[in-house]
């Protein structure tokens, strides 16, 4: 299994490095409404964005993963996205 480190970098904004064969980094934008509207608050926005990457890592490698991106893109390209994501939380 991946260490997916997500470090807060901004109020909006998170670096996030995956270790797996090869190692990744990402940068990725979180907007305070879309982390209320997944979470109501009731975990960190390091905790939404870790379980976010472990979503991704089930469907793709960490090499696919766009090097930056908005964390709501991540239902255009899955959109069980949000439904999944809510779940796990």
């Amino acid at each position: 299994m991946a260490a997916i480190e997500v470090v807060l970098k901004d109020a909006e904004t998170f670096e996030v490095t995956v270790r797996e064969a090869v190692i990744t980094t990402h940068t990725v934008s979180l907007k305070t409404d879309y982390y209320q509207k997944l979470t109501e608050g009731k975990v960190t926005p390091e905790t939404l964005i870790k379980r976010s990457f472990e979503f991704l890592l089930e469907r793709e490698s960490n090499t696919m993963i766009l090097s930056s991106f908005d964390l709501p893109l991540i239902g255009h390209y899955f959109p069980d996205y949000e439904k999944v994501i809510v779940k796990r939380l």
